[in-house]
């Protein structure tokens, strides 16, 4: 009867592909003297690592719930709040790349439009998969192993989709003035995040 705990294995690898995506804005080592941009930097970073926490909390959720001999009618509640915490973030970080403005670089205000636009597009799609979770049906377990098969299956696809905006928009000076905030420093998963 552990059908279901497979296909959720495969759930939790395709989301660990998300939570990198998360940390997609948590930039990557270098220095530069543009004190706009490092102001920029520290608002972005600061709301973004609550957010990147989160969604490696909800990682860690789906996880511990595919170890465990879990009943499909478990693994759809931490599914689904999973999906919606990840939704939550990801529109929480669309609001503070929003509300960031655009960075003091070439092109930024298209940079920050498209990461925005991005951000909330992920979050519109983490919903739409807790609706997917909450709609199977935990009572006959094939289907459910199927329902999840499904949602596995559109989750790897926007793991591997999904990060260009933000890589644009981090490129250069941007990356490099996220890269010196500690806040940003401090945005890796690490099993710790998962007590909150």
């Amino acid at each position: 009867m552990e059908g279901a705990n497979p296909v959720n294995k495969k759930l939790a690898a395709a989301l660990s592909g998300g939570a990198v995506l998360a940390l997609a804005l948590t930039g990557c080592g270098g220095s530069d003297d543009n004190e706009k941009l490092d102001a920029w930097a520290k608002q972005v970073c600061e709301g973004v690592q609550p957010q990147a926490k989160k969604i490696a909390a909800a990682n860690s959720a789906i996880q511990k719930e595919t170890s465990d001999n879990s009943t499909p009618a478990e693994v759809q509640k931490t599914d689904a709040k999973a999906f919606q915490d990840m939704s939550d973030a990801y529109k929480a970080m669309g609001a503070t790349v929003q509300k960031a403005g655009a960075p003091d670089v070439d092109d930024g205000e298209k940079k920050q439009k498209d990461a925005v636009k991005e951000l909330n597009g992920l979050s519109t799609s983490y919903a739409s998969l807790r609706e997917q979770v909450e709609d199977l049906d935990t009572k006959d377990q094939a289907k459910f192993a199927d329902g999840l098969k499904d949602i596995a299956t559109e989750l790897n696809k926007l793991s591997k989709s999904g990060s260009d905006a933000l890589k644009t928009l981090e490129e250069g000076d941007v990356g490099k003035a996220m890269a010196e905030q500690p806040s940003c420093k401090s945005a890796t998963p690490s099993a710790s995040t998962a007590k909150s």
